[in-house]
């Protein structure tokens, strides 16, 4: 509850702060005669995120419905945000949390759980749905082993998207007086797009949900991509694609695809032309927001969900050399790398783990043939991207004569080859090599918004 003061509200709990976000016009990067486009700040909840609000309603729920009693043990598998919230409402409210965290999820988000009080497990990011190591199938045994352990379960917990159809969207439709016309937000468990889509659609608002490229939810083929905390990846091995239940996907009225590199450079674009610091979530819905706003005209409103704040990215989406290194960033001063490599066809050769050696040879054609082979997790083909995702080793041509015909030559699979990004320093990327011990014939593959592109040897990387 809050106290109305002179000064504003002061709140019995910091739970009780939840929600209420600001909403911020864009100014400096809408496209000249496109719709105003206003971000919904959620990074401005006492726990830095929009998944404050879910974590406060789905453990008031579990408290109203006797699931989770004094002294018990919240516990739930998460990117990280949605554990913050959950760590923020232990804290405040006397339980213990226990939070599964993929080992992808970045250095700062993991130090906030901590900091809260909350027990870290980390557990392998891209293994199989069914894989009993997998963070939703990890965390539900973890609370079903654990004496008063209540699973958040925020992929198929109501509580989810029905906060954001009581808050996100009124408040939206409220802050605009009504005059919104469209909603953009990402789905990761899809609890904000489906809820505020729900509250705001009823009132003629399109919804439109922002999506990373490769994500299964806007038809990708699944593959791993940057933007942390939205969309949907697919393991290649995964038996069953299951979808979160919170998720309504008739609710958005379509799907805008933004690849990492927009979403990345985005992101970028707010912190120094806005004054903005968001994470990559909000860099994918803002891209997406700036399209829809080219698209809508002057005439229309568009608002674009923020989830959270950079602060707990800086080592992800604002470390300027990681990013050269991934090939989403070019150096300040060339020579470059791709100074260097030159011109070259699209379409790197590689092998699935699961083919066949004879088929890997078969495939290989005629032609000069490479040193060494990239193999990748088999997935389905996307016609309108050829870069090459889930390089997970390698193969030498020449060592494939020495194998079995009907080897698969995944399990022959050394080490994946060293990279570098397309837009590195060329003088960077050697001493990066040189450091890790290259040799001059070794092949290296060349990246371009964190995807390989083509492969080239260390000589050919020339000064």
């Amino acid at each position: 509850m809050a106290t109305q003061t002179s000064g504003g509200p002061v709140y019995d709990s910091v739970l009780d702060a939840v929600g209420a976000t600001p909403l911020v016009r864009l100014g400096r990067i809408v496209p000249d005669g496109g719709a105003p486009v206003w971000v919904k700040t959620e990074g401005t909840n006492p726990g830095g995120s929009v998944k404050d609000r879910a974590a406060v309603a789905m453990v008031r729920a579990a408290e109203e419905s006797g699931a989770l009693r004094h002294g018990g043990t919240i516990v739930e598998g998460t990117s990280g945000n949605t554990g913050v919230g959950l760590a923020m409402v232990a804290a405040a409210r006397g339980y213990r949390a226990v939070l599964v965290v993929p080992d992808r999820t970045t250095p700062e988000k993991i130090a906030l759980l901590r900091a809260y009080g909350a027990e870290v497990v980390t557990t392998p990011g891209l293994v199989p749905k069914q894989d009993p190591r997998h963070v939703q199938q990890l965390a539900a045994r973890i609370a079903a082993e654990t004496p008063g352990g209540w699973l958040a379960d925020q992929y198929g917990n109501p509580a989810n998207p029905d906060v954001h159809e009581h808050t996100t969207g009124p408040e939206i439709w409220t802050q605009t007086g009504g005059r919104v016309t469209h909603l953009v937000a990402g789905a990761g468990t899809g609890g904000t797009v489906t809820g505020a889509g729900r509250y705001l659609s009823a009132r003629g608002v399109q919804v439109v949900a922002a999506d990373p490229w490769t994500s299964r939810y806007g038809g990708g083929d699944g593959s791993p991509y940057a933007v942390e905390a939205v969309g949907h990846y697919l393991h290649p091995l995964t038996e069953t694609d299951t979808w979160p239940a919170v998720y309504d996907t008739a609710v958005p009225n379509r799907t805008e695809r933004v690849d990492d590199g927009e979403s990345l450079r985005t992101l970028r674009r707010l912190a120094r032309e806005e004054g903005l610091l968001v994470g990559g979530s909000g860099g994918l819905a803002v891209a997406a927001a700036l399209r829809v706003s080219a698209q809508a005209g002057p005439d229309g409103l568009v608002v674009a969900v923020l989830p959270d704040s950079g602060r707990i990215y800086l080592s992800r989406y604002f470390d300027d050399a990681r990013l050269r290194t991934l090939g989403f960033l070019d150096a300040p001063q060339g020579p470059l790398v791709r100074d260097a490599v030159g011109p070259y066809e699209p379409g790197l050769r590689v092998a699935p783990a699961t083919a066949t050696v004879a088929e890997v040879r078969a495939g290989l054609g005629d032609g000069p043939l490479p040193d060494l082979v990239p193999v990748v997790q088999p997935r389905t083909t996307d016609a309108t991207t050829w870069a090459v995702p889930d390089v997970v080793g390698c193969v030498r041509v020449a060592e494939l004569a020495g194998l079995a015909a009907d080897d698969r030559v995944g399990a022959h699979a050394g080490p994946p080859p060293v990279t570098v990004g397309h837009g590195e320093g060329l003088d960077e990327a050697l001493t990066r090599l040189d450091a890790d011990g290259v040799g001059s014939g070794d092949p290296v593959l060349v990246l371009v918004d964190g995807r390989a592109v083509t492969q080239v040897h260390r000589s050919d990387l020339r000064r």
